[in-house]
């Protein structure tokens, strides 16, 4: 392996050439008790940034093994590392001069949750730590400038790889409360089926976000405090006993006037399939991590799914036990995203009335006494969620403000008011004795069938992933809408998913096995060999986070290419 002194005269006597030159640096070059990894040069200073690697043996990092020899501790202690070396290296940022991006250095932004991201990685069997990172190699105008690069290399980067990537350096204390925090949240997640619950909210956890456009906790909002009767103790490892509100399997309504955080309290629950930092509010609001948020979808494209369980009998004469449209409307799109979420092992559904086709989630009495069974294809999920909680083990959390239709199959109701949790389920079903039931279905259903096989693969055809943000993914040209898809939490996250189906695509949609089955066995893929197994090149991008399994059929589905044997 090169040293950092061929590396450093190098950067001499490329100094004032043209910017191809610094192709020349790509390699790797052992410094002092880390190895740094040039993979990717940008191909002019006004192009994506230079990727660059730190690599750190585990004996010289010095971290203990209780640091990441479990998973839940290891993602832990990645983020923690990866927030501390962007916060060291913000103070560098620019410092270097030059034309376009000259002197960028920039890490993966970490926002509330605690995510799996190949910006940081630590082996688990090693304790060898990767840090990833772009890097704006300097020019005047397209002339290399070494000199600021030299800057770069030999001066601000090992300062911020000693400050961060050693342990004797760092704050211990901090690190154990990010370890003890980590053990917590896994004890609560572990615990939640043997309690019969779906959900946890802690006492005094803080809910409602800053704004629309941040996720940081409202200043100054009304703490979280479970009612009594649906209050559970648990005896943490770490923090001792806390008590929170206790979601049980089954039916849960949740009511209440606008603006006394309905909503919020949901939006809570459905990002709570992911651990949340110190400071959130949420640490301590867990949710089954299989949880599916749904919703209509209107335009969307459906390939295959048999929606028979919510949709028969169609005037146009569809099959809808293999129903296909390239723009489903808001009841069948909704109908489509309750089966895919089954589909995806999901074994709770999140439900906001606001974002539902109103025919897909109830039929109220009068409607069903106008408009006969008979003449109406759509069997309302009303009819269907006592059968899904029953026999299928599948339970719902629906936010309702306008119907009380509810209120006669649900096992819990609760109340917001001013942003504090009552449940007042015997009211409410003494209250729905004078309305009349929704009537149901004498029939048992049948599940939906899951037996889609991709089919049409690529082979070796080059498939250009890019991002959009949390909006979606572009395939070639060929884009993946993913706004609708809510418990996406990072932008790394959307790529990640154009990888994965590209990869599903060249590799596994060869008209053999199932959705199920690709999606499994593809996840089992990543589970051992990381996302590098999946991104092709020489190298792995630093911009990438792991998404859960539902996501990744949600990304599969959404896609309009696919094609179905």
């Amino acid at each position: 392996m090169k040293t950092a002194e061929d590396l450093r005269e190098l950067l001499k006597t490329i100094d004032r050439k043209g910017y191809p030159a610094y192709k020349s640096v790509r390699g790797s070059y052992s410094f002092d008790k880390y190895v740094l990894a040039i993979e990717h040069v940008q191909g002019d200073p006004f192009a994506s940034p230079s990727k660059v690697g730190i690599h750190v043996a585990g004996k010289a990092a010095g971290f203990p093994q209780e640091c990441y020899e479990r998973k839940e501790r290891r993602i832990a202690m990645q983020d923690y590392i990866l927030r501390l070396f962007g916060q060291v290296v913000d103070k560098y940022n620019f410092k270097a001069k030059g034309s376009g991006k000259s002197g960028l250095l920039s890490v993966s932004r970490c926002g509330q949750e605690v995510l799996e991201r190949t910006a940081c990685i630590i082996e688990p069997e090693s304790g060898n730590i990767t840090v990833r990172l772009e890097i704006g190699f300097p020019a005047n105008g397209r002339t290399i400038c070494s000199s600021e690069l030299e800057k770069i290399l030999f001066d601000f980067l090992p300062k911020c790889v000693r400050s961060v990537l050693f342990y004797p350096l760092l704050n211990k204390e901090e690190i154990r409360k990010v370890l003890f925090l980590a053990d917590d949240r896994y004890y609560i997640r572990e615990h939640l089926e043997e309690l019969g619950l779906v959900a946890f909210v802690a006492n005094g956890s803080v809910l409602p976000r800053e704004s629309g456009i941040s996720d940081k906790p409202m200043k100054n909002s009304v703490p979280f405090v479970s009612p009594v009767s649906m209050e559970v103790t648990m005896k943490l490892p770490h923090k001792g006993e806390v008590s929170g509100m206790g979601i049980r399997k089954g039916i849960t309504l949740i009511v209440g006037g606008g603006y006394h955080g309905k909503s919020t309290l949901l939006k809570a629950l459905e990002l709570g399939v992911y651990d949340h930092i110190a400071g959130d509010g949420r640490e301590y609001v867990i949710t089954e991590d299989d949880a599916v948020k749904t919703r209509a979808e209107d335009g969307r494209s459906v390939k295959g799914d048999d929606i028979s369980l919510f949709v028969n009998n169609l005037p146009n004469k569809k099959d809808t036990k293999k129903f296909d449209t390239e723009d489903a409307s808001g009841s069948t799109s909704q109908a489509a995203n309750v089966v895919e979420a089954i589909e995806s092992g999901s074994t709770l559904l999140l439900i906001d009335e606001d974002t539902c086709a109103t025919n897909f989630m109830v039929r109220d009495e009068l409607m069903q006494r106008v408009v006969h069974r008979e003449k109406e294809p759509i069997t309302p999920f009303i009819e269907r969620a006592r059968f899904l909680h029953e026999e299928k083990g599948i339970s719902c959390i629906i936010v309702a403000g306008s119907s009380g239709a509810y209120f006669h199959i649900a096992d819990c109701i609760i109340q917001m008011d001013q942003y504090i949790p009552k449940e007042v389920t015997n009211l409410a079903k003494k209250e729905a004795k004078a309305f009349p039931e929704v009537s149901l279905p004498k029939d048992e259903p049948a599940m939906p069938a899951y037996c889609r096989i991709p089919d049409g693969a690529r082979g070796n055809d080059r498939i250009k992933v890019r991002a959009m943000g949390k909006d979606g993914v572009i395939l070639n040209k060929e884009t993946i809408q993913l706004r609708h898809v809510e418990q996406l939490a990072d932008s790394e996250q959307a790529a990640a998913l154009g990888y994965l189906l590209a990869y599903a695509e060249q590799n596994m949609f060869h008209g053999k096995y199932t959705m199920q089955e690709i999606i499994n066995k593809l996840m089992d893929l990543i589970e051992q060999k990381g996302m590098s197994a999946v991104v092709p090149g020489d190298y792995l991008p630093s911009g990438l986070a792991l998404p859960r399994k539902q996501e990744v059929f949600a990304c599969f589905n959404r896609y309009r290419g696919l094609r179905i044997k």
